[in-house]
């Protein structure tokens, strides 16, 4: 009787161990990780897998550089930040707007997401992007700006807007908790 129980305790842990196993990996990879954007504020999608070569480029227009695109100021608190957007229809959408206050919060420990006021034009926009630490997005399912300051991996719904310049990402990974963040031209 005692093996019996034995052997019905090791079936058990096996089963409890492969079971709590699998709650942290996507079905379809065995990837642990999860994108920080998806768990924004509004309920969206899941992503629906890898992007095809057609989807990956996160920049349909013009890919901004310091030298050309829309020069932007970001301000939080005292801080001053020089950014560029892409010539895209998003980005000039959200040049439109400016002057700006967004208050945001840091989301998965990669970036700082705050609701717009309204949705940005996705013409021409492609599915989803792979943003770089230092990029200016938005999150179209939650209607998000984010400012990028560690490794996000492709997702639906990003839409890189432009690029921070110099150390802003570095300086933005280091402010703790919720910020208010001014934009203008």
């Amino acid at each position: 009787m005692r093996g019996l129980r034995s052997t019905a305790v090791a079936v058990l842990a096996s089963i409890v161990v492969l079971t709590v196993a699998a709650c942290g990996t996507d079905a379809t990879t065995g990837d642990a990780s999860r994108p920080a954007t998806p768990t924004s504020s509004a309920p969206v999608d899941p992503p629906t897998g890898s992007p095809s070569e057609g989807q990956r480029s996160s920049r349909p227009g013009t890919r901004s550089t310091e030298g050309d695109g829309m020069r932007v100021q970001i301000t939080i608190g005292e801080q001053h930040f020089q950014a560029t957007l892409d010539d895209s229809a998003a980005s000039r959408d959200l040049a439109a707007r400016l002057p700006l206050t967004v208050e945001m919060s840091d989301h998965g420990g990669v970036e700082k997401t705050g609701r717009l006021p309204s949705p940005l034009s996705l013409d021409g926009q492609p599915a989803g992007a792979d943003p770089d630490v230092g990029d200016v997005g938005y999150y179209a399912p939650a209607n998000d700006l984010v400012l990028y300051y560690g490794d996000q991996s492709y997702y639906d719904g990003i839409v890189v807007l432009g690029r921070m310049h110099d150390d802003a990402a570095e300086r933005i990974a280091a402010m703790e908790g919720s910020i208010t963040v001014q934009l203008q031209r």
